[in-house]
């Protein structure tokens, strides 16, 4: 690993990154920002909930209590909001940040667009009102092959799939994410059972249900987006200090971003439409052009949904998994601070 200063785009992760193996992430990791998770801690419980702190701490990992919407968002927020503070910066020369989904709200603090405590906000309230309405699911299905190379028509069909279901009375079902080598499909029970029932299973388990996620970025959170907008008012926003690219590869820059057209966005088009996360992290590779991808944790599942976006694009002449797999061992090209040993690296 070379020890030049790099250049680099901060990736923040999005809901279930935060799973067993997690367990204690902060507490591991960031034993020097006790008094930002007291802060956040305060927060949660001037809300009613369990401070973060807490959750982190527990003996044991559950499901039922760690994943929910309303804890899950807070925890990720907090891991992955104290890896960014812990990013060596004088190694590290940070272009942009963007993320994944919920990992929009946690790219707007790091980039200064919220502070630490309206970042909290804004992901602990989005979170809450989606566990409490509770609208839809989702599923998750690939369209590439092992070695990460798209199979020719998968995408079409799919495609195909998606728009013969929701055009079944009572159907609901779109296109929630375009995670790079796969698809995030978002929709009501009848259109998620009916494409699990319909579509054949690939690499022994997908279609994947992902338990507890609403059918996020579908026009079925349209309450949500308008609860959201009730609650978090235009103080909380500002101009960012980074360059942002979000959910449709469009950039927000530090000197021409309205921070009206940020919250318009971020509470609504974000909420309600589709996305596409291969298509940020394209806009970032070319217009950015970082020596490395640096993927926030908890968790280490992101970094392959990068991987995959960037051979899409092409990025470096990569076009496989086995592509990528030797230009990461020549010169890291995407650092996951999940990972022990590349955590090393981006912190120092």
């Amino acid at each position: 690993m070379t020890d030049r200063k790099q250049t680099a785009v901060v990736v923040a992760p999005g809901r279930g990154t935060y799973n067993r193996d997690e367990l204690g992430y902060f507490a591991r990791h960031h034993p020097d920002q006790r008094a930002l998770m007291a802060r956040f801690d305060a927060f949660r419980q001037g809300m009613g909930q369990e401070a973060l702190s807490a959750l982190d701490g527990a003996e044991r990992f559950s499901g039922a209590i760690h994943t929910r919407g309303d804890n899950a968002s807070g925890l990720i927020h907090a891991c992955a909001y104290a890896d960014f503070l812990a990013i060596d910066r004088a190694r590290f020369d940070i272009l942009a940040v963007t993320g994944n989904s919920m990992g929009w709200y946690i790219a707007l603090a790091c980039a200064g667009a919220l502070d630490a405590m309206g970042g909290l906000e804004v992901v602990n309230t989005m979170g809450t009102l989606m566990h409490e309405h509770m609208i839809g699911g989702q599923l998750i299905y690939p369209f590439v092959d092992d070695d990460w190379r798209e199979i020719p028509g998968a995408r079409a069909g799919i495609a195909g799939k998606i728009a013969e279901i929701n055009a079944r009375a009572d159907h609901h079902l779109a296109l929630s994410i375009d995670l790079g080598g796969m698809l995030v499909l978002a929709g009501n029970e009848k259109g998620l059972a009916a494409f699990e029932a319909e579509m054949p299973v690939v690499q022994s388990r997908y279609p994947m249900r992902l338990p507890g996620h609403a059918a996020f970025h579908t026009t079925l959170q349209t309450p949500v987006a308008a609860a959201g907008q009730a609650r978090l008012g235009q103080d909380l926003f500002a101009g960012p200090k980074l360059s942002m690219i979000d959910g449709r590869g469009a950039i927000w820059s530090p000197k021409s971003t309205d921070p009206a057209g940020l919250r318009g966005y971020t509470l609504g088009h974000q909420v309600t439409e589709p996305y596409d996360f291969a298509s940020a992290l394209r806009v970032a590779a070319r217009e950015f052009m970082p020596d490395v991808f640096i993927v926030l944790g908890p968790g280490s599942t992101l970094g392959g949904a990068v991987a995959q976006s960037l051979l899409a694009a092409n990025w470096r002449g990569m076009g496989s998994k086995s592509d990528f797999k030797a230009a990461q061992n020549s010169q890291p090209r995407i650092a996951s601070m999940g990972i022990e040993d590349q955590r090393k690296w981006v912190t120092g």
